[in-house]
């Protein structure tokens, strides 16, 4: 008889909270959802107020029966999934499964996997907040009837295999927004003056730029009035118009939450918001370490409160002090954003004793690198504010006016831990000087410049945008990303985010014909609407059918009136070698293709090859770039046959002119498993084609027998 059945989500969640439970406690994980909505058709019975019509998962049969037998054998039942919407929607799934009365006190929490968190939890069950469940429940309806109607639309009218989304075709709406106004922005012209002085007394030099005339500011847009300026200034003496000094504060960021951690990772990290979010996972469900077993590291990563418990305050209190000192440690506090849910703390760590360094050896190198990123940056916020000294000289010659600045950082605080990228220590050093001193001109210098467009969104200013403008939640930051990605409405090139041709078309189709559903305002009201659910202000349903009266007529209204949407390809330099046709670029599952536009008379089509114009360290042959199945850039030489057989150079990282090839440093284990299968599937496919080949003639054959002797 078991005394304690605790479910949680995953086998490595389940790992670390088996050694915090003795006696006869049993840990076993669901692998997620086990009923869902079904994938064949819409699964939402309009006509009986929007019931959604769950089933069990395929493939969790003997999962599903697993789990009934443990509960049957067990003496209570603990259903303890994520702490957030989707787990407690998980967590009633369960309970739905196994016979678990709703109201019964059955479930359980931890905003981090220590053994303190998991002893209270268990000790503390409550009931299923059915109110978080219904919110979650409105997102996943919603979502479902949004994307079951308007993907029919864009399947009918443009291509089949498009999909729509409340919240993925808002973001791809941003970025198509945002690549319109960039190709609609028009530069302007403007000048800086540039001033080289130095002291007379210690013949230090340091740069003034130039700020206006007699006291009034002024820009400059032509070479005419930049002209003029210097001439006036040929023969100009420079004095010392004002000097000001002052100390100047800066404040730490507050711990991560879900967006701010997002975007830090793949401004400092480089990493995409999908790793991010696989990273932390693990680092929260737990990881193995000498001395400790399966260990929590961090507090759960969907969250977008800033709060810390006091346990935490202290913890990292202690630490401080005892490390850097007193003068380093100041107790904050931080304000969560009033729309926030604010469910969890922030994201830190959760043993602060387990500095990074000290368990770099037990973790993987992106493990270390956001849990290093996930601690310096909690340690710093509860860390006393860098001082600088600042200096602020004015300049004056001939009536013009030129300005320096200049700072030096006095103490560090906790910048010792954690530095912003637009955090510099030091700025230009600028000399003692006084009011009425003169300084020498030692250079003057203009500098045409043109106002630049406004940058392209990338994976972390997308989320930062959507986070601002209330659309999605934590958990849906990356999915969406993936999701528009996957699709291929949108391309990653150097990080920034480039909305495809096809990507275009279906934002019109969508902004032309359903722009109350796809916009802005509409998907942060919905999201306001699900707060309220979750709050129990709202009844779900109600939220749904407010919804859908008016949705269906304009559905009902584009089905009618839409004509046929024709895609227009991108035409290559490549003539097609079978009808002399120049080949489009098409989107398949790997990415782009060229393809012959003659389809279906000419069904030509061959990969694009990308190249770089760094030669094969190997052999001087042609390097390719090429992308596996997760979308990750690997290099090869064109003449790397596979098998060992001809240039062995290949290679995760992009060549460099003159520098060493050595491939024992590299773990290729996935590039060559992969090429492995594509082989395997190639030989499978040819040796299927064969027989289907010979089936044909045999079939041919026999018809052609049974004609002959009908015709006899």
């Amino acid at each position: 008889m078991i005394d304690k059945l605790v479910i949680v989500e995953s086998p490595a969640k389940a790992n670390t909270i088996k050694k915090f439970l003795g006696g006869k406690s049993k840990v076993v994980a669901s692998m997620g959802h086990i009923r869902d909505l079904p994938k064949s058709k819409m699964g939402i019975n309009i006509e009986k107020n929007f019931e959604p019509e769950y089933i069990n998962i395929r493939g969790k049969a003997s999962l599903i029966n697993s789990l009934k037998k443990d509960a049957k054998d067990a003496k209570q039942v603990y259903l303890a999934t994520d702490p957030d919407r989707e787990g407690e929607a998980i967590a009633w799934h369960l309970a739905y499964i196994l016979g678990i009365d709703e109201n019964s006190v059955c479930r359980v929490t931890f905003n981090e996997i220590t053994k303190e968190a998991v002893k209270n939890g268990i000790s503390n069950p409550r009931k299923i907040d059915l109110n978080l469940t219904d919110a979650q429940q409105a997102r996943r309806v919603l979502d479902r009837i949004v994307g079951y109607k308007i993907s029919p639309v864009l399947w009918k009218k443009v291509k089949r295999g498009l999909s729509a989304g409340r919240v993925q075709s808002v973001a791809v709406k941003l970025i198509v927004d945002r690549e319109e106004e960039i190709e609609k922005f028009i530069p302007e012209e403007y000048w800086n003056i540039n001033l080289k002085v130095s002291d007379k007394k210690t013949k230090t030099s340091f740069d003034c730029k130039f700020i206006g005339k007699d006291g009034k500011k002024l820009e400059l847009h032509s070479k005419e009035e930049v002209d003029k300026i210097l001439k006036d200034l040929e023969n100009a003496k420079y004095k010392v118009a004002d000097v000001k000094k002052g100390e100047r504060k800066r404040n730490p960021a507050p711990p991560f939450t879900t967006s701010t951690l997002q975007q830090d990772a793949s401004r400092k990290l480089n990493f995409a918001i999908k790793k991010t979010m696989s990273v932390a996972q693990g680092l929260y469900e737990g990881v193995k370490l000498p001395d400790y077993g399966e260990t929590g590291l961090i507090t759960y990563m969907r969250t977008d409160s800033t709060r810390i418990s006091n346990e935490a305050r202290s913890a990292a209190k202690e630490h401080i002090v005892n490390k850097y000192g007193e003068n380093y440690y100041e107790n904050r506090f931080y304000k969560t954003k009033s729309e926030a849910q604010d469910a969890h703390e922030a994201i830190r760590p959760s043993h602060i004793e387990l500095t990074p360094e000290s368990i770099k050896d037990s973790l993987t190198a992106d493990q270390y690198k956001l849990y290093r990123l996930i601690y310096n940056r909690f340690m710093a916020s509860q860390m006393s504010s860098a001082i600088y000294d600042t200096v602020s000289v004015s300049i004056d010659g001939n009536s013009y006016n030129f300005k320096a600045t200049g700072q030096i950082l006095k103490f560090k605080g906790y910048m010792t831990l954690y530095v912003e990228d637009e955090e510099k220590e030091e700025f230009e050093k600028i000399p003692e000087l006084a009011v009425g001193e003169e300084v020498k001109k030692e250079a003057i210098d203009a500098k045409q410049s043109f106002t630049e467009p406004p940058p392209r969104y990338t994976e972390a200013s997308l989320v930062k945008t959507l986070e601002e403008k209330g659309i999605g939640r934590p958990s849906t930051y990356a999915p969406t990303i993936t999701t528009i990605l996957t699709r291929r409405y949108i391309e990653k090139v150097q990080k920034q985010l480039i909305p495809t041709d096809l990507g275009r078309v279906v934002n019109k189709l969508l902004i032309e014909n359903f722009s109350d559903v796809i916009n802005v305002e509409f998907t942060a009201k919905m999201e306001e609407e699900f707060d309220k659910v979750a709050e129990g202000n709202e009844k779900w349903k109600n939220v749904i059918k407010e919804f859908y009266t008016p949705f269906e007529k304009v559905i009902e209204k584009v089905e009618k009136e839409l004509e046929h949407v024709k895609l227009e390809y991108e035409v290559s330099d490549v003539p097609c070698e079978k009808c002399g046709r120049m080949m489009v670029i098409k989107y398949g599952k790997y990415g782009k293709f060229l393809a012959c536009p003659g389809y279906p008379e000419c069904r030509n089509a061959k990969p694009i090859i990308e190249t770089i114009d760094v030669p094969c360290p190997v052999c001087g042959g042609v390097v390719q770039v090429r992308k596996t199945k997760k979308r990750r850039n690997y290099y090869i030489c064109e003449n790397n046959k596979g098998e060992n057989e001809g240039c062995s150079y290949i290679s995760w990282n992009k060549p460099k002119v003159g520098e060493e090839f050595v491939p024992a440093t590299e773990d290729l284990s996935e590039i060559k498993a992969e090429k492995k299968k594509k082989a395997v599937a190639a030989k499978k496919k040819t040796t299927t084609k064969k027989k289907t080949s010979t089936k044909a003639v045999a079939k041919k054959k026999t018809t052609a027998k049974t004609t002959a002797k009908k015709k006899k």
